[in-house]
This record gives C-alpha cells, sequence and structure tokens, in this order.
C-alpha cells in the first residue's frame, strides 16, 4: 500500500490475499495453481509487478472472478500509484523551492513570478529542465570550477541557478571547436582589452574567445552566492560565466583570467569540481598574467604608493590603474579605502 497527503493506493494483491485466506489456501498451492513461481506470487501480492492481461486471465480461472475485474483494479491502482508518486514529489519539490532565489530570479527577467508554490515548483522544473527538483540533488553541471568567496548551502543553489542560466544563453553563441593553444596565444591579445571601455571589449572578447570554442556570457549577481565566474563544459563548447558583482575592473579582469586559467591548466571536467590546489593555480595564472611577478615586485619594492607613481607604473606594464590599486589592497600594502578613486567602475549589460 502506497501512501500521500490526499491518496491510497491498494494493490490487486491485496484483494487476491482476501480471496485465498477465504479459500484457506496458501501462496504455495495457489503458486501452483497458476502455474507460476512462488516469488512471483509474492511480488503480485505485494505490488511488486504489474498485473498483466495473461495473469488476469489465469486469475479468472483459478479464483472465478472476471479478468475485466482484475485489469480494472490494476489500472485504478497504478492511476492512484502515480497521483501519490506525483504528489510525494511535488510536496519535496515545494520544500527545494523554497531554498531557491526565486525572487531575484524573476527580477532578472529568468522565471516567470507566482505566489503558489506548485507553480513555482513547476516554472523551476522547467527552468532546470528537470521533471522533479529532488534531481538537483545530483550534479547538473558536473566538472564546473568557479570563483567564489563562500561555501553555503544558499551559495551552492544560487551557483546551480546561476550556472544553469550560463549553459541556456551559452547556446546562442556560436562557438568554433575548442583550440586552447590559440587562447594561450590570445592571452596578450585580452590584457591589453583592460585598457579599453566595456562597451567596446565586451563584443570583441566574446568573439576571440567562441574562436577558442569558448561561449563567454555575463550573468547578473545573485546574492548570496558570493560567486565571481564559473567554467564548465557544456557539449562541445566551453561555457565561461562571469558576474557583474561589485562592478570594479580588478575585480572583472582578475575573475576573467582565472577562469582562463582553469581551462588553460586543464581544471574542468573534474567530476567533484575544482581542489584547492587548482583554485590556488589559477589565483597565481591571473594575478601574475594581468601585473608581470618581476615588474610587481620592483614596484613594491620602492615602497611608493602614491597616485602618481601608480599611474605611472600602471602605463609602464600596460594595465588599467585600477588593477594595481586592487592588488596592493588586496596584499596589504595600502588600505582599502585608499585610492579608490584610481578604479575603473564597469557597467556591463546582460
Amino acid at each position: 500500500m502506497e501512501r500521500s497527503r490526499s491518496f491510497i493506493a491498494t494493490p490487486p494483491g491485496a484483494t487476491i490475499k482476501e480471496q485465498l485466506v477465504d479459500r484457506g489456501m496458501n501462496q504455495k498451492e495457489f503458486a501452483a495453481r497458476m502455474g507460476m513461481s512462488e516469488k512471483h506470487i509474492s511480488k503480485l501480492i505485494n505490488g511488486d509487478v504489474q498485473l498483466t492481461i495473461d495473469v488476469a486471465r489465469r486469475l479468472e480461472m483459478v479464483l472465478g472472478l472476471s479478468a475485466q475485474f482484475w485489469c480494472n483494479l490494476e489500472s485504478i491502482y497504478r492511476e492512484k500509484l502515480a497521483k501519490i508518486n506525483e504528489e510525494n514529489a511535488m510536496d519535496e519539490d515545494i520544500e527545494i523551492a523554497k531554498k531557491m532565489p526565486y525572487k531575484e530570479m524573476v527580477q532578472n527577467g529568468w522565471i516567470d513570478d507566482s505566489s503558489k508554490g506548485t507553480d513555482k515548483v513547476i516554472n523551476l522544473r522547467k527552468y532546470f529542465e528537470v521533471a522533479q527538483l529532488s534531481f538537483l540533488q545530483g550534479t547538473l553541471v558536473p566538472g564546473i570550477a568557479c570563483r567564489k568567496l563562500s561555501e553555503t548551502e544558499k551559495s551552492d543553489l544560487a551557483l546551480i541557478v546561476w550556472a544553469q542560466k550560463a549553459k541556456i544563453e551559452a547556446r546562442k553563441i556560436v562557438t568554433k571547436p575548442i583550440d586552447i593553444a590559440t587562447l594561450i596565444r590570445e592571452i596578450p591579445q585580452i590584457r591589453k582589452m583592460t585598457m579599453m571601455n566595456p562597451t567596446d571589449f565586451c563584443p570583441k572578447l566574446i568573439e576571440l574567445l567562441a574562436n577558442c570554442g569558448i561561449a563567454m556570457v555575463f550573468l547578473p549577481h545573485i546574492g548570496g552566492s558570493f560567486l565571481h565566474g564559473a567554467t564548465f563544459m557544456d557539449g562541445n563548447k566551453i561555457v565561461v560565466g562571469l558576474t557583474v558583482r561589485g562592478k570594479d575592473a580588478d575585480k572583472f579582469w582578475f575573475s576573467l583570467f582565472h577562469e582562463l586559467a582553469h581551462i588553460i591548466y586543464g581544471h574542468i571536467g573534474n567530476m567533484d569540481g575544482t581542489t584547492e590546489d587548482d583554485e590556488k593555480c589559477a589565483d597565481e595564472y591571473a594575478k601574475n598574467t594581468l601585473i608581470p611577478e618581476k615588474d610587481y615586485d620592483s614596484f613594491v619594492g620602492n615602497n611608493e604608493f602614491t597616485k602618481i607613481s601608480m599611474i605611472d607604473f600602471a602605463k609602464k606594464v600596460g594595465i588599467d590603474v585600477g588593477i594595481v590599486v586592487g592588488r596592493l589592497q588586496k596584499e596589504g600594502h595600502i588600505q582599502y579605502n585608499w585610492h579608490n578613486d584610481l578604479k575603473t567602475k564597469y557597467v556591463i549589460t546582460t
């Protein structure tokens, strides 16, 4: 017997068992009369196997009740069982939906608004392209490499939401076959884009990466995700998504080169995601590609962190001065409230 809040499903086997009790017949004798194994009869009585037309006809001969009667019982049982499974799955999914950043998804235009829990579940199932939200407990984006500052249940759900949107948007981008060698050759060209305005570099960056087999998408930040960017395989292309979190140029470019490092070093594709060493490796690549290590060490060694010195150094190495400020702040050479007026703010429409 199966049940949910609204339904109870009793298998035809319960009626078979009643008939056997009335006749004082045990399952061994009944199995012999039916010409079936005791194991199959046990499963039939417990509702573990479907009552077929053949079995219904045998039941008519042995128990005297028509084959149609048994077929009707089986049909009613299966129908109620489907409703029970559907209702239980919906109840489970409603609890999962409560943890989703649904309001932000609506605000971003990613999903339709609704006040009903069941409608939210249906909208989320369609968004994630799954029959049940409970299936999200598995890894829908295997081998994802991402840069985020914290890991919580909320941030993990936000990552799943964000990654799904990245997959959807990446489908619109036509890419060439994946070509890591070309990507490596184009890194200096990408670095030069730090001196450009987003309206100029965004289309160039998307086209350049598409030629390397990479679909580049920009997405709004999801509150609580602590997410800056993520990279993963989707079919025959690599998807790189960046949030516009913070809108500071230094964060944007560090996140981009961090994600490109994961591609170059082959960190994507691991079913368990990236390791701590992978993340450290990507961080090192990003900071040293943006500002060459020897140049940076020489500048820091002078211990002169005036606006003029920073601007001159940025011009010397060919990088946006805000990237220099951001690294100095992060590494504790200057305080976080120093020289923020030198930081470039980006407005990237998504």
